[in-house]
């Protein structure tokens, strides 16, 4: 894979991301990788997006995606037919930082393999998988869309995630990436408790991309808030908010849920 076209591949629905976050993602892309490369976004609407990125339509499922569960399901629309997109496609999520070189995305293992980062949200479970970046041959998760036609809702609500779904069905298995490549910004940047009330979040040493799961996103790092409905505080502020009404959790979790803004993220993810 080393001589040909590093292919990256992203899906973007709805109105929650914006193009601005993919544009920032070739950006980021684009100053971290040895060329050539393309970025390919699958979309419902291309507008706004950098003449360089390359639009494709959503591909078509004739499932209904399962409504009563969290995982990010749609995401099952890439396990197929890409069209004119096959080989070896590298996966990245929209709301990811990139914060060092992604070549070693692509000469890691076989290029038949399904390689997925290890899920530190369940660091005693084995084999969890997390499909944030995740590379794969195009069409090889094909049989796992034929599992998951046959009754969506009945997977969804077995597996939750559609990540742990592919960690446990994969064609062949999967392989992980080594662990420092792939951080996720909540357990691996934020300092703990209570360094993180005065330390800012940090890049851990050997790190390529940090993850953003759950609600606290970049936008979110940026500004030192653990949420987007959560206001911007100062420390004292915060602290006293946990006694004075102004909190909407438990006094433990509000406690823990401060962070310092992390000025790396306001420099590293732009266009």
């Amino acid at each position: 894979m080393t001589d040909a076209i590093k292919q990256i591949i992203c899906i973007k629905w709805g109105t929650f991301y914006g193009p601005e976050y993919v544009n920032r993602l070739r950006g980021m892309i684009a100053r971290n990788i040895t060329p050539p490369f393309r970025l390919i976004c699958f979309t419902d609407d291309g507008i706004g997006l950098h003449p360089d990125i390359v639009v494709r339509p959503l591909p078509e499922f004739d499932y209904q995606a399962p409504v009563n569960t969290i995982g990010k399901w749609p995401k099952s629309r890439l396990w197929g037919d890409l069209g004119d997109i096959t080989g070896t496609v590298l996966f990245l999520d929209l709301d990811v930082v990139i914060v060092g070189n992604l070549d070693d995305f692509f000469t890691f293992g076989d290029p038949d393999d399904t390689v997925l980062a290890t899920n530190p949200n369940t660091p005693l479970r084995k084999r969890s998988g997390q499909t944030s970046v995740y590379r794969m041959r195009v069409g090889k998760l094909a049989p796992l869309q034929a599992m998951f036609k046959a009754d969506p809702q009945e997977i969804a609500d077995k597996f939750r995630f559609e990540q742990r779904f592919v960690t446990h069905n994969a064609p062949g298995g999967v392989k992980f990436w080594p662990q420092r490549w792939v951080v996720h910004f909540r357990r691996h940047c934020v300092p703990p408790m209570p360094l993180r009330w005065w330390v800012p979040p940090r890049i851990p040493k050997g790190a390529k991309i940090v993850i953003f799961p759950g609600s606290l996103n970049p936008p979110d790092a940026i500004a030192g808030r653990w949420s987007e409905d959560d206001p911007v505080r100062t420390l004292p502020r915060h602290l006293c908010a946990a006694f004075d009404g102004g909190r909407r959790e438990s006094l433990p979790r509000h406690l823990r849920h401060f962070i310092r803004p992390a000025e790396w993220v306001d420099r590293l993810w732009r266009e």
